[in-house]
């Protein structure tokens, strides 16, 4: 099967200077910047996107929900105004399905800790990312037949096994 597999911010060359801008532990931009450079690093995706949509199986590691859950959720960021550019750059491009992972504090709080490097993300305070997965979780609600959630909390395996066996059942529908 036919895939392409990029991240976000990432992806592309220009993406990826852009992800490390936005992840810079010196960096300290304002809400409304750090949400424009996601949206940079999207529209630079874009193209290689569109180059495969619809012919090849596309998997984004993060993608327009996580710029709702993170700066709208998170940081409040005006959700009119988010929606507004996203359709601007993504234009016809619909995401199929979303595999949203969650964590309760402990685990979080625990894989935070266990990481050799933090980035800037890494180091919000714990009720930043609540409101985000809280955010996420209203997104799912939703958007229930296009959203899986995953109990990250439980055996990798177990996850693994779920998410394969989700994807086969995906790909004969296609």
């Amino acid at each position: 099967i036919d895939f392409i597999k990029i991240r976000e911010p990432g992806g592309s060359k220009n993406s990826e200077k852009i992800r490390k801008l936005i992840l810079n532990n010196r960096s300290n931009f304002n809400k409304d910047t750090d949400l424009l450079l996601y949206i940079a690093a999207r529209s630079e995706n874009i193209k290689l996107l569109n180059k495969s949509y619809k012919k090849k199986i596309i998997l984004i590691d993060r993608f327009s929900d996580s710029t709702i859950a993170y700066q709208h959720y998170g940081f409040d960021v005006n959700i009119k105004l988010i929606n507004f550019i996203n359709n601007f750059i993504l234009r016809d491009f619909k995401v199929d399905y979303t595999f949203l992972n969650i964590v309760n504090k402990k685990n979080m709080i625990n894989r935070l800790g266990a990481r050799k490097s933090l980035n800037r993300y890494d180091k919000f305070n714990v009720n930043f990312y609540q409101k985000v997965q809280k955010g996420f979780l209203k997104l799912a609600k939703k958007n229930i037949k296009k959203y899986q959630i995953i109990d990250s909390n439980l055996d990798i395996s177990f996850n693994q096994n779920k998410i394969i066996q989700i994807i086969d059942r995906l790909l004969w529908i296609i």
